[in-house]
């Protein structure tokens, strides 16, 4: 059964049989299409790129739970790779360029990847909220439960990527014309591709999107009581106030991103699925796709901007191509501060330092100088703790290390 806004016509070239899907959408809007693939393929290829850089060099002080961001990036990266070379050139082209057989492949990449980036993000938030609010059972968390986790993303992606190829669901082109995915218009004549949707509504978007926004609620929640616990202890200054902050932004930013890339798609498709397709503009799903692969340049920006160890590795990777590259300039630059340097700690030694809480050193700080010696004085500086309930004890944590404690379990 075809329907009027999936206009198709069949060339027959000797024995094989090419299926052409020509473009519902006018050509300025392809134009603009096909420009913005573009641009989010080179980011996207770029900022993946650098992220499994980063990961490669620092693989081996990993954490278990960014595996999963080196497998998000994984997945984004495949559907950069799989999708944007055919969806670019169709766009232009006002139509679709390539065979059935490729249409069906570019709809089960879409799928796979896009499935696999979704789950890569509502596993990762479960093993955040685990190690953050459980932290007596999330520290037991290691790498083969990460690796067996990222398996079972894989085979949950695949579940629904293989059943459009094996009769639960069903496979076609766009509404737009120049790209191929669920044929969402198949429950009006099909019972089993009404199951499938339903079930590819629920299980992959409704039950990531509660999982995910749940798990970063009571993250939040969980360090906002940590960081009242300690605010009478010390500075707004703190590290620990700057941790609580990153936590906050990486946390907004996830879910703000899994809402604009997904949210759009699957109103539409629900739209087209079990409303009136007739009434879906075809421009609208044209306008869901951009949002949804907008996930594969969102992603990275977010994790290498958020993420004080993969930003901190970043950097030292590129001061280390920037020493490379140009040695004279930066042994002059080391120079300068190394001199600077040695001109700060002079004047550190003529001056007592301040502790967090704004008191000179002396009120709280006893200096000890061996007689005679000219090596350097040593500090002794009380530790201060607090009391932080985890679980159903109260451990004590020092107040200058709870902030390490926070980025090491989260960031």
């Amino acid at each position: 059964m075809k329907h009027s806004f999936m206009q198709s016509a069949k060339l027959q070239m000797g024995n094989t049989s090419e299926v052409t899907f020509v473009s519902t959408i006018s050509k300025e809007y392809d134009f603009l299409l096909g420009t913005t693939y573009t641009i989010f393929g080179v980011f996207s290829l770029m900022g993946n790129t650098i992220l499994l850089l980063v990961a490669y060099r620092k693989k081996s002080s990993l954490k278990p739970a960014e595996f999963f961001i080196v497998n998000l990036s994984i997945s984004d990266l495949g559907m950069t790779i799989s999708l944007f070379p055919l969806a670019i050139p169709s766009a232009f082209s006002h139509r679709w360029l390539f065979t059935e057989t490729i249409c069906f492949y570019y709809a089960f990449c879409g799928v796979l990847f896009g499935l696999c980036s979704l789950s890569n993000l509502t596993v990762l938030s479960s093993v955040c909220w685990f190690k953050v609010c459980c932290p007596n059972y999330g520290n037991k968390f290691s790498s083969s439960h990460a690796l067996l986790l990222v398996v079972g993303v894989w085979c949950y992606s695949a579940i629904f990527a293989v059943g459009p190829l094996s009769g639960w669901g069903q496979y076609g082109s766009e509404p737009y014309g120049t790209a191929c995915c669920i044929d969402w218009y198949a429950p009006y004549y099909s019972q089993p591709a009404m199951s499938y949707i339903i079930c590819l509504f629920f299980f992959c978007y409704i039950v990531p999107c509660t999982i995910i926004f749940l798990s970063y609620a009571y993250i939040l929640m969980t360090v906002r009581g940590s960081q009242q616990a300690v605010q009478q202890h010390v500075s707004p200054q703190n590290k620990t106030v700057n941790a609580q902050t990153l936590i906050a932004k990486l946390s907004v930013a996830v879910c703000i991103g899994f809402l604009v890339a997904w949210s759009p798609y699957a109103a539409v498709s629900m739209w087209a699925a079990f409303v009136n397709p007739n009434m879906v503009p075809p421009v609208a799903f044209a306008i869901a796709a951009i949002f949804a692969k907008s996930s594969t340049l969102y992603n990275p920006m977010v994790y290498l901007g958020f993420k004080p160890n993969f930003r901190k590795s970043l950097c030292r990777d590129v001061a280390k191509c920037k020493r490379a590259l140009c040695p004279c300039l930066c042994r002059s630059e080391a120079a300068q501060k190394s001199t600077c340097h040695s001109s700060q700690h002079s004047k550190e030694e003529c001056h007592s330092t301040r502790l967090s809480n704004g008191l000179h050193e002396s009120h709280r700080t006893c200096r000890h100088c061996p007689d005679g010696s000219k090596g350097p004085c040593t500090d002794a500086t009380p530790q201060r703790t607090v009391l932080i309930l985890t679980g159903s004890t109260h451990s004590e944590v020092v107040v200058s290390q709870l902030s390490n404690e926070m980025q090491s379990d989260f960031l």
